[in-house]
């Protein structure tokens, strides 16, 4: 794909890290001993996806791919909390639908516009060492640091929101039609796949109505198994309400008309279920080519042979085409205006959009992992992912920490391990990168 349309990107996207809970006391004049003060660390700021009808391309993430949002400030002196990370808000043209990478899962199908979803909430914020305080611990010198955001891997993937989408084989006349009836401003020449992305236009209708068109990259036999442009842009005619088959009735470009409007029905058929069930109108372009009598003639045995109407035009002259946009809109127009009035009451809905995030918690592991190795005949170290969420929620530097820690892990059969591990009085143990001297 070339220029400045893009239909597909990657991205990476990660919460802020929640702050670290302080750890201060009371410093007042006239005030003995003052009690423990310090405050919570601020929550990590969430990265939110919303869409707007002000883009049309993913081509923003071609080459800025990773979003992080703020963290969070840490906590303060007299119980003060943290100022909390900054949400970050991308934005994305309607029709965007968001996956998760790793797993394929769909997180959101963006089909109106403002609709907002949170991919990558921000981390909790620690608590701060006034948290800790008891009636045998008045003066605890720990606290919690603050819980990482989440991280996610996402494949944003573009399918254009037009009413009618145009396909035909190339060269069949789909960007010339589109050209003529609406505003779009397209590339036009004698060779094949002249149209190399979706061209959008915008068809000015009586009493003030309207309806988008998307003239679809020329498809081909075995499109939708990659072969020439089609398989990249077929995904964006499953959003549009009726399809306008271009066929070239001239016979100048394909033999048999009837031919190519069979294979590119299979093609459509076999990419997605949904795009046979679409309504259609068959279109003869091309008739400023041959007289009346021949016309008439190769119209005949299309309806003969398909059971299909078939409108004949010529997009070059502009003959028909009045006709033609009647009928398209015709084929269209409950659904459109059911679409605006729904679009109408959501965006009335949505002025003020209060989205509630909650943040990622620390959750303590129900069953314990963890382990012991042996590195030298003295030398012992515990791991475990239980003990990595442990020691990436406090400091084991700080005492009052370490003393939870090891508690932690002591109620969770550490003696038992060690024990078993061959671990004697004196030798020295490693839980993280702090080493203690065992003693039973």
């Amino acid at each position: 794909m070339t220029g400045d349309f893009l239909d597909e990107a990657i991205i990476k996207v990660e919460g802020g890290k929640g702050g670290d809970g302080a750890i201060s006391f009371r410093r007042e004049k006239f005030v003995e001993r003052g009690g423990p003060d310090g405050g919570d660390g601020g929550n990590g700021g969430s990265v939110i996806i919303k869409s707007t009808i002000n883009k049309n391309t993913l081509i923003d993430f071609r080459y800025k791919k990773i979003y992080r949002a703020e963290n969070g400030e840490h906590g303060k002196n007299k119980k003060r909390t943290g100022k909390s990370g900054t949400n970050l808000i991308i934005e994305v043209p309607v029709g965007t639908c968001i996956y998760d990478k790793n797993s394929g899962e769909l997180i959101s199908d963006l089909k109106y516009p403002e609709q907002y979803v949170v991919v990558a909430a921000g981390g909790k914020g620690g608590k701060g060492n006034a948290r800790f305080s008891t009636s045998t611990l008045q003066a605890p010198r720990i606290s919690e640091k603050g819980v990482p955001g989440e991280s996610k891997s996402l494949k944003l993937v573009l399918k254009l929101v037009a009413d009618v989408g145009l396909v035909g084989y190339p060269n069949v006349g789909k960007s010339t039609l589109i050209s003529k009836i609406s505003a779009a401003k397209v590339e036009i020449a004698d060779y094949p796949f002249t149209t190399i992305t979706p061209n959008l236009g915008v068809v000015k209708y009586k009493d003030g109505n309207s309806f988008v068109v998307a003239d679809i990259p020329g498809l081909i036999e075995g499109a939708h198994e990659g072969k020439g442009l089609g398989d990249k842009f077929l995904k964006h005619i499953e959003r549009c309400s009726a399809i306008v088959h271009l066929i070239d009735i001239s016979g100048l470009e394909r033999k048999d008309p009837v031919d190519d409007y069979f294979i590119i029905r299979k093609e459509l058929e076999n990419f997605s279920p949904i795009l046979s069930r679409k309504k259609e109108i068959v279109v003869a372009n091309k008739i400023d080519l041959l007289n009346r009598d021949e016309i008439q003639k190769r119209l005949d045995d299309f309806q003969r042979r398909t059971d299909k109407e078939i409108i004949p035009i010529s997009a070059y002259t502009g003959e028909n085409l009045e006709y033609l946009v009647n009928k398209m809109w015709d084929l269209i127009k409950e659904e459109k205006i059911e679409y605006l009035n729904m679009l109408s009451k959501k965006l009335k809905k949505q002025e003020k959009p209060k989205i509630k995030i909650e943040p990622i918690k620390f959750e303590p592991d129900f069953y314990f992992n963890m382990s012991v190795i042996k590195w030298e005949d003295d030398t012992y170290e515990v791991i475990g992912d239980s003990v990595d969420k442990l020691l990436s929620r406090y400091d084991i530097y700080q005492k009052d920490s370490r003393i939870l820690i090891l508690k932690t892990l002591e109620k969770n059969g550490l003696n038992k391990l060690l024990l078993n591990a061959g671990v004697k009085e004196g030798d020295t143990v490693y839980i993280g990168d702090f080493a203690f001297e065992y003693i039973p």
